[in-house]
């Protein structure tokens, strides 16, 4: 379907906006929720972009599926708890950013403001023991490599498992 645009914000000449739709008697409803569902994908793809980049979604080497729903559901945790702390910073921006209400702040610089949330929240943690360090390996200790599991649908290898070998203490 074909959509135009009467007029942008800055002036600018409309260029033409086609979207595929698979139903062929879409009726005006549906053609107006494909373009606002089509202009939303940007929220979604920074809101994936910032889990990715400053919360680490992708940063950790996951051995097992179930650490990965782990870790996934950690990350939404953190995001969910910085959309609540709003709030509880000011507006931390750069030269070049404009300001934003509080109710209007983004994940990122709430995040920026994580330093005064925390004086005003505290830490239920104590304060760490002073320790020595462990005694580390034993002498003549060779690791073999952690196991792997493939994390795409597709397995390049036999659907059968390996079966695993059973761990020697030295």
């Amino acid at each position: 379907m074909h959509l135009a645009v009467e007029r942008l914000p800055s002036n600018r000449d409309p260029k033409p906006l086609w979207l595929w739709h698979s139903v062929p008697d879409a009726d005006a409803h549906d053609v107006d929720r494909l373009w606002r569902i089509f202009l939303r994908r940007f929220d979604i793809e920074h809101t994936f972009r910032f889990w990715k980049q400053a919360l680490g979604m992708t940063r950790p080497r996951l051995r097992h599926p179930a650490q990965a729903d782990r870790w996934v559901w950690l990350i939404l945790a953190a995001y969910t708890q910085l959309r609540l702390a709003r709030t509880l910073t000011g507006d931390l921006r750069r030269p070049w950013e404009k300001p934003l209400t509080t109710d209007q702040l983004t994940p990122g610089r709430v995040r920026r403001g994580y330093p005064r949330i925390r004086k005003i929240l505290g830490t239920p943690a104590k304060p760490p023991k002073a320790t020595r360090p462990g005694p580390g390996r034993p002498r003549g200790c060779t690791t073999r490599p952690a196991p792997r599991h493939p994390v795409g649908k597709h397995q390049h290898q036999k659907d059968t498992p390996r079966p695993e070998e059973p761990r020697r203490n030295l």
